[in-house]
């Protein structure tokens, strides 16, 4: 069954950064998008960044030039490089796969709070 378990969350000062980690099996990785979501309490989980297989990244607005997402294939592991943290990075960070016909997979998640 596909598998998506995050890591690498935690508490940082503003400013500061975390590495997460999103390892995946049951899939042949290489073959899709995958996805970094968060969900702060209160509010709707949103797109944070995504990379296609092509290795073609895309984020929302408020982390470009913060947030980098890049894949290595060969360990089947996507990874979100977040600098500069804001308090209003706090939140949730979701790890998320999209297939065809067997529908959408999220891990469990991984908090990550930005305080002082």
């Amino acid at each position: 069954q596909v598998q998506l378990v995050e890591s690498g969350g935690g508490l940082v000062q503003p400013g500061g950064s975390l590495r997460l980690s999103c390892a995946a099996s049951g899939i042949n990785f290489s073959r899709y998008t995958m996805g970094w979501y968060r969900q702060a309490p209160g509010k709707q989980r949103e797109l944070v960044a995504s990379i296609t297989r092509a290795g073609t990244t895309d984020y929302e607005n408020s982390v470009k030039g913060r947030f980098t997402i890049s894949r290595d294939n060969a360990k089947n592991t996507v990874i979100l490089q977040m600098n500069s943290l804001k308090f209003e990075d706090t939140a949730v960070y979701y790890c998320n796969v999209q297939i065809t016909l067997l529908g959408n997979f999220w891990g469990q998640g991984t908090q990550v709070t930005v305080s002082s």
